[in-house]
C-alpha cells in the first residue's frame, strides 16, 4: 500500500453535501446527474449510482464530496467533483459515505 504524506491529505477539499435533485442522463445506463448543495454553492456531479440507488433514495441524502477534484465531462455534462462511496471488490455493492449525524451542507471533512 502506498502512503500519502499529511501535506498531501491537506490538499483535499472534502465537504458534506446534500443531494437536492437527481436526474437521468440520456443514453447512460449507470449515471445520474446530481445537484448537490454544498452550503454557499451548488454543484452538478455525475455519479455511477443508477444501478444501486433509485432517484428518490438519493434525493435529500447527505454525502461526502471531493470538491477540488479536476472537473470532467461525462456524457456531455461537466461533473464538478465526486461523491465518495464504499465499493465491494466485485463492484456489485456500493454504499455512499455519509455523516452519522445531521451536518450543515458545506461542513469540512477532516
Amino acid at each position: 500500500m502506498q502512503t500519502v504524506k499529511f501535506e498531501d491529505w491537506l490538499k483535499l477539499d472534502l465537504r458534506v453535501g446534500k443531494i437536492r435533485k437527481v436526474e437521468d442522463i440520456a443514453g447512460a445506463d449507470k449515471l445520474y446527474k446530481l445537484e448537490v448543495d454544498l452550503g454557499e454553492e451548488k454543484r452538478i456531479l455525475v455519479a455511477g449510482l443508477k444501478g444501486h440507488y433509485k432517484k428518490e433514495e438519493l434525493e435529500g441524502k447527505s454525502c461526502i464530496v471531493f470538491c477540488n477534484l479536476e472537473p470532467k465531462k461525462l456524457k456531455g455534462i461537466e461533473s464538478q467533483g465526486m461523491i465518495l462511496a464504499a465499493v465491494s471488490d466485485d463492484e456489485k455493492t456500493i454504499g455512499l459515505i455519509e455523516p452519522d449525524k445531521e451536518m450543515t451542507p458545506g461542513s469540512k471533512v477532516r
